[in-house]
């Protein structure tokens, strides 16, 4: 589902249940101590990982996590992973045609209670608010977290900093399935360029909200002031 998301030169591997895989040695090590629900998350990523780095033409190679927990991708490649409960996902892409990657899977069902006001800004909220009366059939706060948790896929790479919920505004709109995030601390440098924005595109289906940013490269048409 979420490769609707994506342009098409970017590689998507998907699974909705746990696989048997083998992990790398490197990998291995990094979830030895791991709770056996953990251990199989990660063995599944990574699977699909290498399944979609094969459609690049890559061979199997290791994923390792790196301090962040983020993924660490071979030589010229850009990705991302996400998994919640009942899928998991990776998209992948060359750094040439590609400058960030992020995508985030998450149910459609309501953030706990009490959790908004820890994700979102009061404008955020208020929207949320509306979106929820005119389309309660959609879970819009945790829609809001997804969004968020894209981004952070997506910047972390590029500026190997963290960034808070509370440093990027997002406006979604409801009727083309998009949205923009808004930094509102500096934004990275890419291509020459001050990258103060990532869109991209949300999709709500099979109980799931999904979405993803795929930042082009300068050189192609639109360059990174066109971030979906």
């Amino acid at each position: 589902m979420i490769e609707q998301l994506l342009p098409p030169f970017a590689a998507v591997s998907t699974a909705r249940e746990d696989l048997v895989a083998d992990l790398f040695p490197e990998e291995q090590r990094q979830v030895s101590d791991a709770a056996p629900k953990r251990r199989r998350e990660f063995a599944t990523a990574r699977a699909c990982a290498r399944a979609a780095l094969a459609e690049l033409g890559i061979a199997p190679a290791a994923v390792p996590s790196g301090p962040k927990g983020e993924p660490k991708w071979p030589a010229g490649v850009v990705g991302s992973i996400t998994h919640c409960r009942g899928y998991r996902a990776c998209a992948v892409a060359r750094s040439s045609e590609l400058a960030a990657l992020g995508i985030d899977a998450e149910p459609n069902e309501a953030l706990p209670e009490g959790l908004l006001p820890d994700i979102a800004l009061p404008p955020e909220r208020e929207a949320i608010g509306r979106l929820m009366a005119e389309d309660p059939g959609t879970s819009w706060d945790r829609l809001l977290f997804c969004i968020k948790e894209s981004v952070y896929k997506a910047w972390f790479p590029l500026t190997g900093r963290w960034l808070g919920f509370e440093d990027a505004q997002v406006s979604i709109d409801r009727f083309d399935s998009s949205f923009v995030a808004r930094l509102l601390v500096p934004g990275p440098a890419v291509e020459g360029r001050i990258v103060d924005a990532f869109s991209g595109r949300w999709l709500q289906r099979g109980g799931l909200l999904l979405t993803a940013i795929a930042m082009p490269v300068r050189d192609r048409p639109g360059g990174v002031a066109d971030l979906t």
